[in-house]
């Protein structure tokens, strides 16, 4: 599933291809996608205008656009979530795909646009579609980003202290808190926890400054790795994240349970 790694991958095609060109048509027909915005509603702001940048915090992305004609005015924003299964393919005016990221060709193959949910048809015929089959992406206007908590990839050492200074949820779920930090998934959280060796149901009010520390320096060097290497799925611990695995790091028998609501993994004898 799409965590900080995947969704960048996502940003860097759109800002390799999509920008700069004019819209001339917008498919934003899937009302649930699309919600809360009826059909044509986006098409009637967008077409004209251009995307002019890319951005991404955690695992949300979004699109400046430009002015109509010779406006300067700016346009709306174009909110882009991948979901769980979500993927951004940008192709050619021959209807060819060029590139769909990191995890372009996994589990579908190029130019199956059945599951396309929302697509921008450019004026040469080149196209940016969101291809999602468990439709749990999400396109919008002006989307709320302001809410979002700091980037896991850059996050300074006082605003993670921060973010995990108070309450007494489990560390795990205060990782998942996408207001607190923005990009941690599943995936990432069970590695960074795996990595730092702390239990992922202990509170967070538990956790000793140097812990956290240790923490944090876990969750950056995991979202850099991810990065780096193609993607979650490269992590250590994830393909241990399985019944009858063993910890890679001292071969203790993996043990799982449910915290903060997601499947989650761990060593019981290295994670306290």
């Amino acid at each position: 599933m799409p965590e900080l790694p995947e969704v960048e991958s996502a940003r860097a095609v759109i800002a390799r291809y999509a920008l700069r060109r004019p819209i001339a048509d917008v498919d934003d027909a899937d009302t649930y996608v699309c919600r809360p915005h009826r059909p044509g509603e986006m098409r009637a702001a967008l077409v004209g205008r251009r995307l002019t940048a890319v951005h991404r915090r955690g695992k949300s992305m979004w699109c400046e656009t430009s002015g109509i004609g010779r406006s300067r005015a700016p346009g709306p924003v174009l909110g882009i979530h991948l979901g769980m299964s979500g993927k951004i393919v940008f192709g050619d005016g021959r209807g060819r795909e060029i590139d769909g990221g990191d995890y372009w060709e996994r589990g579908r193959k190029p130019g199956d646009h059945r599951f396309a949910r929302f697509t921008l048809t450019f004026a040469d015929g080149s196209f940016l579609m969101l291809v999602d089959p468990r439709r749990l992406g999400r396109i919008r206007l002006d989307p709320p980003v302001e809410a979002l908590g700091p980037d896991a990839l850059d996050i300074p050492p006082d605003q993670f202290r921060a973010a995990l200074a108070r309450g007494t949820a489990p560390v795990k779920a205060r990782l998942l808190d996408q207001e607190a930090l923005a990009g941690v998934g599943n995936l990432l959280a069970d590695e960074a926890l795996w990595q730092a060796g702390i239990r992922p149901s202990r509170p967070v009010d538990d956790l000793t400054p140097e812990e956290i520390d240790r923490l944090h320096q876990a969750v950056v060097a995991a979202v850099a790795a991810a990065l780096r290497e193609g993607g979650v799925h490269t992590l250590p611990v994830v393909p241990f994240r399985t019944k009858g695995a063993t910890c890679p790091r001292c071969g203790t028998p993996m043990v799982s349970g449910t915290v903060g609501g997601r499947t989650t993994w761990w060593c019981p004898r290295d994670q306290t």
